[in-house]
Protein backbone atom coordinates (compact mmCIF):
# COMPACT_ATOMS: atom_id res chain seq x y z
CA UNK A 1 0.00 0.00 0.00
CA UNK A 2 1.53 3.33 -1.05
CA UNK A 3 -0.24 5.46 1.55
CA UNK A 4 -2.94 5.65 4.18
CA UNK A 5 -5.30 7.89 6.08
CA UNK A 6 -4.23 9.64 9.26
CA UNK A 7 -6.72 8.94 12.03
CA UNK A 8 -5.52 11.34 14.69
CA UNK A 9 -7.87 14.19 13.81
CA UNK A 10 -11.03 14.67 11.81
CA UNK A 11 -9.20 16.12 8.83
CA UNK A 12 -8.39 12.49 7.93
CA UNK A 13 -5.46 13.51 5.75
CA UNK A 14 -4.33 11.15 3.03
CA UNK A 15 -0.63 10.44 3.67
CA UNK A 16 1.89 9.13 1.19
CA UNK A 17 5.04 7.30 2.25
CA UNK A 18 7.43 9.99 3.48
CA UNK A 19 4.81 12.68 2.90
CA UNK A 20 2.99 14.82 5.41
CA UNK A 21 -0.52 16.03 6.14
CA UNK A 22 -2.03 19.39 7.01
CA UNK A 23 -0.37 19.69 10.43
CA UNK A 24 3.01 18.61 8.99
CA UNK A 25 3.79 16.40 11.99
CA UNK A 26 2.69 12.96 10.77
CA UNK A 27 3.79 10.75 7.89
CA UNK A 28 3.12 7.25 6.53
CA UNK A 29 5.88 4.67 7.03
CA UNK A 30 4.39 2.08 4.69
CA UNK A 31 2.23 0.45 7.34
CA UNK A 32 0.85 3.13 9.64
CA UNK A 33 0.80 6.82 10.56
CA UNK A 34 3.84 7.82 12.60
CA UNK A 35 5.16 11.01 14.18
CA UNK A 36 7.87 12.87 12.32
CA UNK A 37 9.26 14.53 15.47
CA UNK A 38 8.77 12.18 18.40
CA UNK A 39 9.48 13.70 21.84
CA UNK A 40 10.59 17.03 20.42
CA UNK A 41 9.41 20.37 21.78
CA UNK A 42 9.72 24.03 20.90
CA UNK A 43 9.69 25.30 24.48
CA UNK A 44 9.46 24.38 28.14
CA UNK A 45 8.80 26.79 30.98
CA UNK A 46 7.19 27.01 34.40
CA UNK A 47 3.80 28.66 34.74
CA UNK A 48 1.02 29.06 37.28
CA UNK A 49 -1.63 26.51 36.39
CA UNK A 50 -4.13 29.38 36.25
CA UNK A 51 -2.20 30.75 33.28
CA UNK A 52 -2.89 27.72 31.06
CA UNK A 53 -5.79 28.34 32.10
CA UNK A 54 -7.13 25.92 34.71
CA UNK A 55 -8.99 27.35 37.70
CA UNK A 56 -10.53 24.14 39.05
CA UNK A 57 -7.55 21.78 39.00
CA UNK A 58 -4.77 21.94 41.61
CA UNK A 59 -5.29 25.68 42.15
CA UNK A 60 -2.34 27.82 43.15
CA UNK A 61 0.31 25.36 41.95
CA UNK A 62 3.07 25.47 39.38
CA UNK A 63 2.92 23.44 36.17
CA UNK A 64 5.70 22.58 33.73
CA UNK A 65 4.38 23.95 30.45
CA UNK A 66 5.50 22.28 27.22
CA UNK A 67 4.96 23.43 23.66
CA UNK A 68 5.54 21.88 20.26
CA UNK A 69 4.81 23.05 16.71
CA UNK A 70 2.13 22.49 14.11
CA UNK A 71 -1.67 22.59 14.18
CA UNK A 72 -4.66 21.09 12.40
CA UNK A 73 -6.43 24.50 12.38
CA UNK A 74 -5.59 27.74 10.62
CA UNK A 75 -7.24 30.31 12.88
CA UNK A 76 -7.08 33.68 11.19
CA UNK A 77 -6.51 35.44 14.51
CA UNK A 78 -3.96 32.99 15.97
CA UNK A 79 -1.56 34.53 18.47
CA UNK A 80 0.82 31.57 18.10
CA UNK A 81 0.87 31.33 14.31
CA UNK A 82 4.67 31.38 14.33
CA UNK A 83 4.62 27.86 15.82
CA UNK A 84 1.18 26.66 14.69
CA UNK A 85 1.46 27.40 10.98
CA UNK A 86 5.22 27.35 10.35
CA UNK A 87 7.43 24.45 9.32
CA UNK A 88 7.71 22.49 12.60
CA UNK A 89 11.15 20.99 12.06
CA UNK A 90 13.39 24.01 12.81
CA UNK A 91 11.23 24.99 15.79
CA UNK A 92 11.39 21.68 17.64
CA UNK A 93 14.82 22.22 19.16
CA UNK A 94 14.34 20.34 22.45
CA UNK A 95 14.47 16.56 22.55
CA UNK A 96 13.07 15.53 25.93
CA UNK A 97 12.34 11.95 26.88
CA UNK A 98 9.38 11.41 29.20
CA UNK A 99 11.84 10.70 32.00
CA UNK A 100 13.63 14.00 31.35
CA UNK A 101 10.33 15.91 31.39
CA UNK A 102 9.47 14.38 34.76
CA UNK A 103 12.93 15.25 36.06
CA UNK A 104 12.46 18.87 34.99
CA UNK A 105 9.06 19.06 36.67
CA UNK A 106 10.60 17.75 39.87
CA UNK A 107 13.59 20.11 39.60
CA UNK A 108 11.37 23.17 39.14
CA UNK A 109 8.99 22.27 41.97
CA UNK A 110 5.99 21.74 39.70
CA UNK A 111 2.97 19.67 40.67
CA UNK A 112 1.83 18.84 37.13
CA UNK A 113 2.83 18.89 33.46
CA UNK A 114 0.80 20.64 30.78
CA UNK A 115 1.00 20.98 27.01
CA UNK A 116 -0.18 24.15 25.26
CA UNK A 117 1.18 26.72 22.75
CA UNK A 118 0.04 24.48 19.88
CA UNK A 119 -2.39 21.60 19.37
CA UNK A 120 -1.60 18.40 21.34
CA UNK A 121 -3.38 16.18 18.80
CA UNK A 122 -0.51 16.73 16.36
CA UNK A 123 1.91 15.13 18.86
CA UNK A 124 -0.41 12.65 20.47
CA UNK A 125 1.83 9.52 20.52
CA UNK A 126 4.51 11.54 22.32
CA UNK A 127 2.05 12.89 24.87
CA UNK A 128 0.40 9.52 25.38
CA UNK A 129 3.78 8.03 26.28
CA UNK A 130 4.64 11.02 28.47
CA UNK A 131 1.36 10.64 30.34
CA UNK A 132 2.09 7.05 31.35
CA UNK A 133 5.54 7.91 32.70
CA UNK A 134 4.45 11.14 34.38
CA UNK A 135 1.40 9.60 36.05
CA UNK A 136 3.51 6.82 37.51
CA UNK A 137 5.86 9.46 38.94
CA UNK A 138 2.98 11.40 40.46
CA UNK A 139 2.70 14.20 37.90
CA UNK A 140 -0.69 14.53 36.19
CA UNK A 141 -0.61 15.60 32.54
CA UNK A 142 -3.01 18.15 31.09
CA UNK A 143 -3.49 19.73 27.66
CA UNK A 144 -5.04 22.74 26.00
CA UNK A 145 -6.73 21.62 22.77
CA UNK A 146 -8.94 22.85 19.93
CA UNK A 147 -10.96 19.65 20.30
CA UNK A 148 -10.78 18.54 16.67
CA UNK A 149 -9.31 15.11 17.31
CA UNK A 150 -10.97 11.88 16.18
CA UNK A 151 -13.38 10.30 18.63
CA UNK A 152 -10.88 7.48 19.29
CA UNK A 153 -8.18 9.98 20.22
CA UNK A 154 -10.69 11.91 22.36
CA UNK A 155 -11.30 8.76 24.40
CA UNK A 156 -7.55 8.14 24.69
CA UNK A 157 -6.92 11.75 25.68
CA UNK A 158 -9.64 11.61 28.31
CA UNK A 159 -8.08 8.52 29.84
CA UNK A 160 -4.45 9.67 29.58
CA UNK A 161 -4.86 13.30 30.67
CA UNK A 162 -6.04 14.29 34.12
CA UNK A 163 -7.13 17.76 33.00
CA UNK A 164 -8.11 19.16 29.59
CA UNK A 165 -9.08 22.65 28.46
CA UNK A 166 -11.00 22.69 25.17
CA UNK A 167 -11.19 25.87 23.10
CA UNK A 168 -14.78 26.17 21.86
CA UNK A 169 -14.34 29.12 19.53
CA UNK A 170 -17.96 29.52 18.47
CA UNK A 171 -21.10 27.45 18.09
CA UNK A 172 -21.74 27.95 14.37
CA UNK A 173 -20.28 26.01 11.49
CA UNK A 174 -19.79 29.21 9.50
CA UNK A 175 -17.32 30.59 12.06
CA UNK A 176 -15.25 27.41 12.01
CA UNK A 177 -15.31 27.30 8.21
CA UNK A 178 -14.35 30.94 7.69
CA UNK A 179 -12.04 31.53 10.67
CA UNK A 180 -10.50 28.15 11.55
CA UNK A 181 -10.49 26.31 8.23
CA UNK A 182 -12.53 23.24 9.23
CA UNK A 183 -16.09 22.28 8.25
CA UNK A 184 -17.96 22.22 11.54
CA UNK A 185 -18.08 22.92 15.27
CA UNK A 186 -19.94 19.64 15.83
CA UNK A 187 -16.71 17.65 16.19
CA UNK A 188 -15.51 19.94 18.98
CA UNK A 189 -18.85 19.74 20.79
CA UNK A 190 -18.88 15.95 20.46
CA UNK A 191 -15.37 15.71 21.88
CA UNK A 192 -16.14 17.95 24.84
CA UNK A 193 -18.85 15.45 25.76
CA UNK A 194 -16.49 12.49 25.26
CA UNK A 195 -13.67 14.06 27.25
CA UNK A 196 -15.94 15.02 30.13
CA UNK A 197 -16.97 11.38 30.53
CA UNK A 198 -13.35 10.50 31.29
CA UNK A 199 -11.54 13.48 32.83
CA UNK A 200 -11.65 16.98 34.27
CA UNK A 201 -12.63 19.46 31.53
CA UNK A 202 -12.68 23.24 31.37
CA UNK A 203 -13.68 25.26 28.30
CA UNK A 204 -12.18 28.45 26.85
CA UNK A 205 -13.74 30.83 24.33
CA UNK A 206 -11.90 33.73 22.67
CA UNK A 207 -14.37 36.50 21.88
CA UNK A 208 -13.98 38.27 18.53
CA UNK A 209 -16.00 41.48 18.35
CA UNK A 210 -18.80 41.16 15.81
CA UNK A 211 -18.01 37.54 14.92
CA UNK A 212 -18.80 35.26 17.84
CA UNK A 213 -19.90 37.54 20.68
CA UNK A 214 -23.54 36.81 19.82
CA UNK A 215 -22.81 33.10 20.43
CA UNK A 216 -22.20 33.58 24.16
CA UNK A 217 -25.71 32.52 25.32
CA UNK A 218 -25.77 29.46 23.05
CA UNK A 219 -22.28 28.38 24.15
CA UNK A 220 -23.36 28.72 27.78
CA UNK A 221 -26.40 26.54 27.14
CA UNK A 222 -24.29 23.86 25.49
CA UNK A 223 -21.72 23.78 28.30
CA UNK A 224 -24.51 23.61 30.87
CA UNK A 225 -26.00 20.63 29.04
CA UNK A 226 -22.68 18.77 29.40
CA UNK A 227 -21.87 19.79 32.97
CA UNK A 228 -23.57 22.66 34.74
CA UNK A 229 -20.54 23.20 37.00
CA UNK A 230 -17.86 23.21 34.31
CA UNK A 231 -15.46 26.15 34.39
CA UNK A 232 -15.79 28.43 31.35
CA UNK A 233 -12.97 30.86 30.55
CA UNK A 234 -13.97 33.75 28.32
CA UNK A 235 -11.36 36.21 27.13
CA UNK A 236 -11.17 39.09 24.73
CA UNK A 237 -9.28 38.09 21.62
CA UNK A 238 -6.61 40.64 20.80
CA UNK A 239 -6.41 39.75 17.10
CA UNK A 240 -3.12 38.94 15.42
CA UNK A 241 -1.94 37.04 12.33
CA UNK A 242 -4.46 37.60 9.48
CA UNK A 243 -6.82 39.73 11.59
CA UNK A 244 -4.40 42.10 13.28
CA UNK A 245 -6.47 45.14 12.29
CA UNK A 246 -9.68 43.76 13.82
CA UNK A 247 -11.40 45.78 16.56
CA UNK A 248 -10.72 44.59 20.09
CA UNK A 249 -13.82 43.42 21.99
CA UNK A 250 -15.32 45.98 24.35
CA UNK A 251 -15.14 44.87 27.97
CA UNK A 252 -18.56 46.25 28.84
CA UNK A 253 -20.25 44.40 25.97
CA UNK A 254 -18.75 41.04 26.92
CA UNK A 255 -19.56 41.68 30.58
CA UNK A 256 -23.21 42.30 29.74
CA UNK A 257 -23.48 39.06 27.75
CA UNK A 258 -21.86 37.09 30.55
CA UNK A 259 -24.36 38.33 33.13
CA UNK A 260 -27.00 36.28 31.35
CA UNK A 261 -24.65 33.31 30.88
CA UNK A 262 -23.92 33.15 34.60
CA UNK A 263 -27.58 32.36 35.26
CA UNK A 264 -26.85 28.99 33.62
CA UNK A 265 -23.22 28.51 34.62
CA UNK A 266 -22.01 29.56 38.07
CA UNK A 267 -18.32 29.30 37.16
CA UNK A 268 -17.79 31.78 34.33
CA UNK A 269 -14.44 33.58 34.23
CA UNK A 270 -13.56 36.68 32.21
CA UNK A 271 -9.93 37.72 32.41
CA UNK A 272 -7.09 39.22 30.33
CA UNK A 273 -7.69 42.80 31.38
CA UNK A 274 -6.51 44.69 34.45
CA UNK A 275 -8.93 44.78 37.36
CA UNK A 276 -11.33 42.08 36.18
CA UNK A 277 -13.93 41.18 38.80
CA UNK A 278 -14.66 37.87 37.03
CA UNK A 279 -11.65 35.81 38.12
CA UNK A 280 -12.53 34.58 41.62
CA UNK A 281 -14.35 31.31 42.27
CA UNK A 282 -17.55 32.05 44.18
CA UNK A 283 -19.73 29.56 45.99
CA UNK A 284 -23.04 29.41 44.08
CA UNK A 285 -24.99 29.01 47.34
CA UNK A 286 -23.55 31.58 49.75
CA UNK A 287 -21.39 33.62 47.30
CA UNK A 288 -18.32 33.24 49.48
CA UNK A 289 -15.06 33.72 47.56
CA UNK A 290 -13.80 30.13 47.74
CA UNK A 291 -10.72 31.14 45.75
CA UNK A 292 -9.98 34.85 45.53
CA UNK A 293 -7.87 35.78 42.52
CA UNK A 294 -6.39 38.99 41.17
CA UNK A 295 -5.79 39.79 37.51
CA UNK A 296 -3.12 42.27 36.46
CA UNK A 297 -3.67 41.80 32.74
CA UNK A 298 -2.93 38.96 30.36
CA UNK A 299 -4.41 35.48 30.53
CA UNK A 300 -4.62 33.69 33.83
CA UNK A 301 -4.93 35.16 37.31
CA UNK A 302 -3.11 34.69 40.60
CA UNK A 303 -4.83 33.23 43.67
CA UNK A 304 -4.29 35.26 46.82
CA UNK A 305 -6.74 33.77 49.34
CA UNK A 306 -8.56 30.47 49.84
CA UNK A 307 -11.75 29.59 51.66
CA UNK A 308 -11.84 25.93 50.69
CA UNK A 309 -11.83 23.02 53.12
CA UNK A 310 -11.73 19.39 52.01
CA UNK A 311 -13.16 20.33 48.63
CA UNK A 312 -16.03 22.30 50.15
CA UNK A 313 -16.87 25.95 50.67
CA UNK A 314 -15.44 26.84 54.09
CA UNK A 315 -18.42 29.11 54.74
CA UNK A 316 -21.45 26.92 53.99
CA UNK A 317 -20.02 23.48 53.27
CA UNK A 318 -21.19 23.21 49.66
CA UNK A 319 -19.07 20.74 47.62
CA UNK A 320 -17.04 22.59 44.99
CA UNK A 321 -16.04 21.15 41.56
CA UNK A 322 -12.34 21.66 42.26
CA UNK A 323 -9.77 18.87 42.07
CA UNK A 324 -6.78 19.05 44.35
CA UNK A 325 -6.20 21.05 47.50
CA UNK A 326 -4.66 24.52 47.25
CA UNK A 327 -1.24 25.13 48.83
CA UNK A 328 -1.22 25.65 52.58
CA UNK A 329 -0.06 29.22 52.28
CA UNK A 330 0.68 31.84 49.67
CA UNK A 331 -0.44 31.95 46.07
CA UNK A 332 0.94 30.28 43.02
CA UNK A 333 2.42 27.43 45.00
CA UNK A 334 5.03 29.64 46.60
Amino acid sequence: MSGGVCGFCERRCRLEVGGKGYCQTYTWDGEQTVERFSHRYSCQFVNHIEGVPFYHFMPGTWTLNLGGAGCNFDCQYCSNAYVARSDPEPLLSYHLSPQKVVALARQYGCKSISFGINEPTVAWPTLRELSAVAEQAGYPLGVLTNGYMSSDVAVEMGKACRFVNVSLKAITDSFYQERAGVPSCEVVMRNIEILRRHTHVEVSTPIVQGLNDADIPAIARFIASVDGEMAWHVFRLLPEYKMADRERPRIQDVNAALEEARQLLPFVYFANFVGSQWVSTLCPDCHNAVIERINLGGCGSRPRAYSLKNGKCASCGRPMPIEGDPPNQGAGGE
